[in-house]
């Protein structure tokens, strides 16, 4: 494995992350205690310290299940969670986001996670006029001073969203989290370069556009209802695995697998610090691994 600084928080993380969204049930299937512990056993193993989750990944239930698996090695793993969102079901949430609610999405995510302290807390997909909220603000600075949170960061959406990446250092935000990958090059107009220019550290997630890029699927394709690419324009899915193809024909060489070859791909550019792609085995989680390797 191979570590990046992860901008002026000075963390060295693993340049290949897990994302979690998966485990929160949203993706087709549920994950027990056993598969989510085995999953991160090997992460470590392979040398990958860096998980990336969010309180809305069911209801706590992605946090606890990872709380669950690396509560004995709390001090090998960095963690950033999420606050801002209320999972209710399937792709159902509210917003929760005053002060007071952060206050409490926050202890909800320490004691999921089993932990005393959260690495990275990042704002989830909010609003311009919420992340310039003072009060939220404050509440953020008093959980720093508290040593419950270590540095704050967001997760930006859109991805071209300039406010928030402009306005970071002000914010006292440190990393920013974006859909950065082969198919959505869109934050390297002008996120990528803020990014650089404030030593901000850069989270790439949707590293593989929602598994388009794993070479896996063709034109055509019929996603299953429980899955959450399901109801997307057909037309747009398949202008999308057409350039996949083109992709794969004329830029992944020869023995590489697409999936493994995406993630470094994101890697190349200087501003990335870590991919999290997500997985649902040990198997897609060596996959995922090796992008490291080509880096």
């Amino acid at each position: 494995m191979k570590y990046r600084r992860l901008g002026k928080t000075d963390l060295q993380v693993s340049v290949i992350g897990v994302g979690t969204w998966q485990y929160g049930g949203e993706w087709g299937r549920d994950f027990s205690q056993g598969e989510v512990t085995d999953i991160l056993h090997r992460a470590g193993d392979l040398g990958i310290n860096f998980i990336d989750t969010a309180e809305c990944y069911g209801d706590h239930l992605s946090e606890m299940l990872i709380g669950g698996a690396i509560s004995s090695a709390r001090q090998n793993w960095i963690i950033a969670t999420k606050f801002g969102h209320k999972y209710h079901g399937y792709l159902n949430r509210s917003e929760p986001r005053t002060p007071t609610d952060i206050v409490e999405q926050l202890e909800g995510s320490l004691r999921a996670l089993r932990t005393d302290y959260i690495d990275i807390y990042q704002y989830h997909s909010m609003r311009n006029s919420e992340f310039d909220d003072m009060g939220v603000r404050d509440v953020l600075q008093k959980a720093k001073q508290a040593g419950k949170i270590r540095h704050i960061g967001s997760s930006i959406s859109p991805n071209d969203n300039t406010h928030q990446t402009d306005g970071a250092t002000a914010a006292d935000v440190e990393t920013i989290q974006v859909i950065y990958n082969r198919l959505d090059r869109k934050p390297e107009e002008k996120v990528l370069p803020s990014c650089q220019k404030q030593d901000l550290g850069v989270l790439a997630r949707v590293p593989l556009a929602s598994g388009l890029l794993s070479g896996k699927y063709r034109p055509g394709v019929a996603f299953p209802q429980g899955d959450v690419r399901h109801g997307k324009p057909q037309d747009q899915i398949d202008e999308q695995l057409r350039e996949v193809a083109r992709i794969q024909r004329e830029e992944v060489p020869s023995g590489v697998s697409m999936a493994t070859w995406a993630l470094a791909w994101c890697l190349r550019h200087p501003a990335v610090s870590c991919v999290i792609p997500g997985c649902k085995s040990v198997e897609q989680l060596e996959t995922n691994a090796a992008a490291a390797d080509l880096d």
